[in-house]
């Protein structure tokens, strides 16, 4: 029956020897002995999420802006008021800011540091939710339950990417780790208060940290419908010290930020604050300003691809989740509820990213461990594993050979948003999943782990290669290191965050989040100082100001086109018709 697991099981060349008709797959479902089983898992994930580490910079939109501000952080000592440049950073609190801080301060480089907190976080990630679940069930189940969440679409591709999200997702997972220790297998006051401190930290980190307490709506009917199996105990006061530890960490930031905005207030301390505490919460949940998708976006848009294979698999899991709530199975109502919850919270917001629903996803593992070891016995589901890698070698093998022998439309896109043509290696990976697909047809979700494993190692050890110099503007700036003079301080308007990041020598940054007339009038003011000093800007900046005739064509990045400016170049006349000398300084 599906989700009833043997505690012990064999070594497994004689599970292979017992693997018959009616269990085609039984050699996929052994796990390997503990501990070796968790050493396993880490050197898989080590593999899938570290293949390629070192190979690329940082790439927008996100990962140069973090990038560079955690690199500033530690070289100016700034930890409190992070800055962009000469700007004051309100987009996002600061714990991500500081983890990147800090691991550029262990490593001393930009590329060697900024993946590292959302591969440490993601690996955290994993081994949290392999101790609930062996906890929870069994430790075979929590094994292939824990690889079916880092084969994950989502959660592979934002452990290899700088963002938030994966640090959030870990921040989350403790968060539910500890509220569920203690609701399932309590009381555990401890890993309440742990639970509640997580949610705190994660709040910091992307506001929405606190979605674990959401937890409490699905327990609290658990517990009215008097559901067997969960604890029973009195904790009277005690429950107020989880929602109190979620305020620890809170408090440990705002307050200061509140002292000082209160007795060394500035009007950018003070934009900052209402801007950070406000609009970038608040308004961004309810008024969002970009990333308008519709209701239904997560549903329909993203759970399909991004959370395969759990999203295929839940067509076979649905009924037995039934049957478990129907005898009233509290490990399974309390993470689906909670996963249903989250994704309509984040579907009544207007603005949606796929990223924001990735906390939600190891909480789907865990409701789908008791039930994976019957599910990978059955024939068509094996069979809808290998389907689903045919299907994707399918597309990419024929993009790439589309775009290899004929100039298509989203071939020249690729092309130029990224500076090479990555269709060779993914030729190659393409090929992989057919391959494998068609000679594990009975093993199906083998063949997909094994072509994942071509995705990912393909992308990192070719596509990060091929495209770094491109996408994170080092080309551009390398060639305008070699065309600006020697002693020039160089000026940089209306640039994205990596050109910052890249630039080489003495580099001024006019800002970011000023607008563009602003900054070009402190740049003209600055450009006036000193005939060393020169200006890069992009084509639409270019004004009458500016004599066209001795500008330096620097070429095309990030699809910009970019010129480097000497004083010479710009009228001084027009400077001052124009206004310009009214700008303040940064």
């Amino acid at each position: 029956m599906i989700g009833m697991v043997a505690p012990n099981y064999a070594p497994l060349h004689d599970c292979l020897r017992m693997a018959d008709k009616q269990a085609p797959n039984a050699a996929f479902l052994i796990a390997p002995k503990a501990p070796l089983d968790l050493w396993w898992l880490f050197g898989l994930a080590l593999l899938l999420l570290g293949v390629g580490y070192g190979l690329r910079d940082p790439w927008p939109a996100d990962e140069p802006r973090f990038a560079l501000i955690g690199r500033d952080i530690w070289e100016s000592g700034r930890w409190f008021l992070p800055h962009r440049g000469p700007e004051l950073y309100a987009e996002k609190p600061p714990v991500f800011l500081w983890l990147q801080a800090l691991a550029y301060g262990l490593t001393g480089s930009v590329r060697a540091s900024f993946l590292l907190p959302s591969m440490l976080a993601a690996l955290g990630t994993l081994v949290l939710h392999f101790d609930l679940a062996r906890r929870l069930w069994s430790r075979k189940a929590a094994f292939w339950s824990s690889l079916a969440l880092l084969l994950c679409v989502q959660f592979t591709l934002q452990g290899r990417t700088a963002q938030i999200d994966a640090v959030l997702a870990f921040c989350t997972t403790l968060g539910l780790y500890g509220l569920l220790r203690h609701l399932l297998l309590g009381p555990a006051w401890g890993w309440y208060v742990i639970g509640g401190i997580a949610t705190g930290v994660g709040v910091i980190t992307k506001g929405t940290g606190f979605l674990p307490w959401l937890l409490m709506i699905p327990y609290v009917f658990a517990r009215w419908r008097q559901w067997p199996g969960l604890p029973r105990f009195e904790g009277g006061w005690r429950w107020a010290l989880g929602p109190l530890g979620m305020l620890l960490p809170i408090l440990l930031w705002l307050l200061p930020l509140l002292w000082m905005s209160i007795n060394a207030p500035t009007a950018e301390l003070l934009a900052y604050r209402d801007d950070l505490l406000l609009r970038q919460t608040v308004t961004r949940y309810a008024n969002a300003w970009h990333h308008h998708k519709p209701f239904w976006y997560f549903v329909v848009d993203v759970i399909p691809v991004f959370w395969l294979p759990f999203s295929l698999l839940a067509v076979w899991a649905a009924p037995a989740w039934r049957r478990r709530l129907q005898r009233s199975d509290a490990r399974i109502l309390l993470p689906l509820a909670w996963i249903a919850l989250v994704v309509l919270f984040f579907s009544l917001s207007p603005g949606k990213r796929h990223v924001y629903i990735l906390p939600a996803l190891p909480a789907l593992a865990l409701a789908f461990t008791p039930l994976l070891p019957g599910l990978l016995r059955r024939l068509a589901v094996q069979r809808a594993g290998a389907i689903v890698t045919l299907l994707l070698g399918l597309v990419i093998a024929g993009a790439a050979a589309t775009a290899l022998f004929g100039r298509p439309g989203f071939a020249v896109k690729v092309e130029t948003d990224n500076g090479v043509a990555p269709w060779d290696w993914l030729l190659a990976v393409g090929l992989v999943g057919i391959v494998v697909s068609l000679m594990l047809w009975r093993r199906g979700w083998a063949a997909f782990g094994l072509f994942m494993l071509a995705v990912w190692s393909g992308y990192g050890l070719f596509g990060f290669p091929q495209m770094t110099d491109a996408r994170s503007g080092k080309a551009l700036m390398q060639r305008v290191a070699k065309q600006q003079p020697a002693e020039v301080s160089l000026g940089l308007v209306g640039v994205p965050e990596q050109l910052l990041l890249q630039a080489q020598g003495d580099v001024r940054a006019f800002g970011f989040k000023r607008p563009l007339e602003e900054q070009k009038a402190l740049a003209y003011a600055w450009l006036k100082e000193n005939p060393t000093h020169w200006l890069l800007m992009s084509r639409i900046a270019l004004d009458a100001c500016i004599e066209r005739e001795w500008i330096l064509d620097v070429g095309i990045s990030n699809r910009r086109h970019w010129f480097l400016i000497p004083p010479l170049a710009v009228d001084v006349s027009c400077i001052d018709a124009e206004g310009y000398r009214a700008a303040t300084s940064p």
